[in-house]
């Protein structure tokens, strides 16, 4: 804990009260923002969580607190917001503990695991659904979408922090112009889809376990996009191991919940959007070690680049693109 970061929360304990009841303070492991979380541990009751920002804040005005008011109308569970300091760039939330849908896997059991997965993929539904009756033109998430600009921003990205930051590649001024047409391809059919509510981050790790309920957290994100983005997102997940089987019926559930009948279509669309999604993936990992030292994502690029591999050998679509990629990444021959 930084000496700012201490000033901060020690002052925010004294204002709440928190620091009379020998409140205890642990640092936990963030995410790949530049927000840091710290667990308050009161002598005589239940812990909260305190989400320090950059600087200071505009609790009105947060996206977080909106998209969190947004999901409890639905109503899907979100952790509660219990206190706040604009000033200090604080916002005290519901601790849901340490248990998220990745380490689940070797809390539960197989079948309560899937079960949560299965919960999981609902709540999409219920996401996508509810956004639809509940969204105005006014709220946050339906200013900003997957646009083209968006997703080739991110696909830029790859390239800049995967492909040459964290790879080392040197692409010639031929491949950037084939790379730049495929991504023209790819981005303009995900953003000429329908658009609906999306988390923006849906996996594994942005789910926790707690009381056995799983809750949604790191929603601030969210904006309209692909029915297949949140989707792809849990089950092509760079965090966590899917079989094929477990996925299909996975799909197969989220198919029946949306009432959509055309499931081959479905599928091939989840599969485009899957390979945008992983992509963007190895890019923030690129990212995380080669521009801020960091190194923890690194133990998932494996995982996804077979699942890019993956995607690529099943449709044709992708042959160009592989072949220009797999000249620098080895893993995609």
């Amino acid at each position: 804990m930084s000496g700012d970061e201490q000033a901060r929360i020690g002052q925010y304990l004294r204002e709440s009260g928190l620091a009379a009841r020998q409140s205890k303070v642990v640092a936990l492991t963030g995410d790949a923002s530049t927000r840091r979380y710290f667990r308050v541990i009161p002598a005589d009751g239940p812990s909260i969580v305190l989400a320090l920002h950059d600087g200071a804040i505009d609790v009105a005005t947060l996206p977080f607190v909106a998209v969190a008011r947004l999901l409890s109308r639905m109503p899907l569970p979100v952790p509660g917001i219990l206190g706040h300091s604009d000033a200090l760039g604080i916002l005290a939330l519901e601790d849901l503990g340490d248990v998220t849908l990745q380490s689940h896997l070797g809390a539960g059991t197989l079948t309560e695991h899937e079960a949560l997965y299965r919960q999981a993929v609902t709540f999409i539904g219920v996401l996508q659904k509810r956004g639809e009756d509940l969204l105005t033109p006014s709220d946050g998430p339906s200013r900003i979408a997957f646009d083209v600009e968006k997703l080739t921003w991110e696909m830029d990205f790859f390239v800049k922090h995967f492909v040459e930051g964290y790879r080392g590649a040197r692409l010639s001024p031929a491949e950037r112009a084939a790379l730049s047409r495929e991504w023209a391809r790819l981005v303009e059919e995900l953003a000429g889809e329908p658009r609906v509510l999306c988390h923006r981050d849906y996996h594994s790790r942005n789910l926790m376990v707690h009381g056995g309920q799983l809750y949604v957290i790191d929603f601030q994100d969210a904006r309209m996009g692909p029915d297949t983005y949140d989707l792809a997102s849990l089950l092509r997940d760079s965090y966590v191991d899917i079989t094929s089987s477990e996925r299909d019926g996975f799909i197969a559930c989220f198919l029946a919940v949306r009432g959509i009948a055309d499931g081959v279509e479905f599928r091939r669309r989840f599969d485009v959007m899957a390979a945008q999604r992983n992509l963007k993936a190895l890019g923030t990992f690129g990212y995380q070690a080669s521009a801020r030292g960091n190194p923890v994502y690194l133990q998932y690029i494996p995982r996804t680049l077979k699942y890019v591999r993956d995607t690529f050998e099943t449709h044709a679509r992708f042959a160009r693109l592989r072949e220009i990629l797999a000249t620098h990444i080895d893993e995609l021959e």
